[in-house]
């Protein structure tokens, strides 16, 4: 993915030689046992009936939805389990297809395990890995999209100056991938490159590489006979980024190679101040959702509606979720996008494959259990319907002052409303709640009663039900404005007294007394949520980051304005003075 900066903080958790020494013990042992072929080892067990691949390129891809990516494990570096994710086993691919998958990506980073220098010659115990979890996922009746992945940025991109070195490494590394998957079922394809970059290279440079680099992969898979003849073979754009100019580079070259079994493909993590919550990007509003619709109408016009299809190779949020940090993208905001993720991808016609980094995201791969279970079945549900949701999940109620009606935006999404429930029961129209349009209100009455108590936080949750899809639901939390308080520290730790009384932090405006912006995300004033600061709830704090405070000017105060999801906002400001840090209340 685009943000491999998160990937490679992994490195150290490995086991490095240990890790090495299992993968050759499952290699020679097949420890979990099964092939789709005849296997490195002769590995015989039960298979699915074989997958009949539609003739068309266009009805095969189709097929393959929904997709998933066995992400950060064969891709990992510099071995599978490098990165925080156990040994793949065909348990956990026959998993992933009872889930409703059709088809996975497996990426796989060749760097570590090929020699750099000519003849370029790939390990045979890492060569066995790869066969083995290609054949279970074949033999599990999975579609599977095998590429040369995290090797784009590692070597492929020093393709401006180096040009010959990197194209003959290059072609050796396909000329023996395509050898050995010859004889593998249509239903496995080939990516040629992962998210595609050249350093420092002109845009005249990017189109003439990534052309050659595509066209040289087609040459050599169709040249090495088998089944290899007419498997569909998988064509990124630069970076795998769906804009215009490079979807039209890329349609140019699949026309001039005049093969009906080609596919297009790109990447989409949504727009990027929504993603990684940064420049004031906390709800998914009108512009993050033109971002999408945009992108895949892009998609069908360039491609689908040529008779070319579209693998959505990964797609996602760059920075949610992650359960080893707080919650950057508000929780209802990224269901939305996901649900209108799968409908523009059903009208747009393109096929759509989760990025799946492991544990800490989607699939636990040790317990085969969903870390948000309630999360995927948003996605599930996303494949085949729509579901309506509102302006907002929460509905804030200020302890400080009397309860008065409050109102949020129905979206229906081509639905019906049929009303709201409070578990088992239907409330009330009329007397609970009304709808005028739209809008969708709550009465005085309702919101005493849903509010209890009155203690700070979530006081009671009701569903919004439409004619499809998943129920929605709506928070009703009481707060008040949420306390800082005056604090010193260091530029290595600094955390800000807070209370939250309820509330939830949604971003921070960074600025100096002459309107600039201040840390390490110049131009913006909102910084980016768990880079620059970060939420600390059970520990009652804000903890601004190493990063962000080292970017502040030395001796020149900065004024932070905190925004929450409740909207209210609070003002301090910190003073940074070689390593120490000060902090005050305005």
């Amino acid at each position: 993915m685009n943000d491999i900066r998160h990937a490679l903080s992994r490195r150290s958790r490995g086991p490095g030689r240990l890790a090495a020494l299992l993968l050759s013990l499952v290699v020679l042992l097949g420890l979990s046992g099964g092939t789709a072929l005849a296997g490195p080892n002769g590995e015989k067990k039960r298979s699915r009936p074989a997958v009949v691949v539609p003739a068309s390129a266009m009805d095969a891809v189709a097929a393959m939805q929904p997709s998933w990516n066995l992400g950060n494990t064969l891709d990992a570096i510099p071995h599978e389990t490098n990165w925080g994710n156990p040994l793949t086993t065909r348990e956990m691919l026959a998993h992933v297809r009872s889930q409703g998958f059709r088809s996975v990506r497996i990426p796989v980073t060749w760097t570590d395990h090929h020699s750099a220098t000519a003849p370029y010659t790939i390990d045979p115990v890492w060569m066995n890995r790869v066969q083995q979890v290609v054949d279970w996922a074949l033999a599990e009746g999975l579609y599977v999209v095998l590429n040369i992945h995290h090797d784009s940025w590692q070597w492929i991109a020093k393709m401006t100056t180096e040009h010959d070195q990197v194209l003959a490494r290059y072609n050796a590394l396909w000329t023996q991938i395509a050898a050995r998957f010859k004889d593998a079922p249509r239903t496995l394809l080939f990516e040629s490159v992962n998210e595609p970059q050249f350093e420092n290279a002109t845009a005249e440079q990017v189109t003439r590489f990534l052309n050659e680099l595509n066209t040289s992969f087609h040459s050599i898979v169709r040249s090495s006979g088998g089944g290899n003849t007419d498997r569909l073979l998988v064509l990124p754009t630069k970076f795998c980024t769906p804009d215009q100019a490079l979807m039209d580079d890329l349609y140019t070259t699949i026309r001039a190679l005049n093969d009906r079994n080609l596919v297009a493909t790109v990447h989409y993590y949504s727009w990027y101040p929504f993603s990684v919550n940064i420049a004031g990007g906390t709800h998914y509003d009108a512009t993050a959702q033109k971002d999408l619709d945009d992108a895949f109408a892009r998609m069908h016009n360039t491609f689908v509606a040529r008779g070319i299809p579209v693998y959505v190779g990964e797609y996602g949020l760059l920075g949610w979720p992650d359960h080893n940090h707080p919650s950057r993208i508000e929780r209802g905001e990224a269901l939305k996008y996901y649900e209108h993720l799968g409908y523009k991808a059903r009208v747009a016609g393109v096929t759509t494959a989760l990025w799946d980094p492991g544990a800490w995201a989607y699939l636990n791969r040790e317990t085969l259990t969903w870390s948000d279970p309630a999360l995927f079945q948003w996605i599930k549900s996303s494949w085949t319907t729509r579901s309506g949701t509102t302006s907002f999940d929460k509905v804030h109620l200020p302890k400080s002052s009397p309860i008065t009606v409050q109102s949020l935006t129905l979206n229906r999404n081509g639905t019906s409303f049929h009303g709201l429930w409070q578990g088992n029961t239907r409330l009330s129209y009329g007397r609970d709640y009304t709808v005028s349009g739209d809008r969708l209100t709550f009465t005085t009455t309702a919101l005493t009663r849903l509010a209890g108590n009155r203690a700070y936080g979530v006081n009671a949750t009701i569903q919004a039900r439409f004619s499809s899809g998943l129920p929605w639901n709506i928070d009703i939390v009481t707060h008040d404005r949420p306390v800082l308080a005056n604090a010193t520290g260091t530029t290595g730790a600094f955390t800000i007294p807070t209370r939250y009384r309820g509330d939830t932090l949604a971003t921070m405006h960074a600025t100096y007394a002459d309107g600039t912006n201040a840390g390490q995300t110049d131009w913006t004033p909102y910084q980016e949520f768990n880079k620059a600061f970060r939420p600390d709830y059970a520990g009652n704090g804000i903890i601004l980051h190493t990063e962000f405070l080292n970017a502040l000017r030395d001796g020149e105060r900065a004024t932070l304005v905190f925004h929450f999801y409740s909207g209210a906002t609070v003002t301090y400001h910190v003073t940074k003075s070689g390593t120490s840090v000060t902090g005050t209340v305005a």
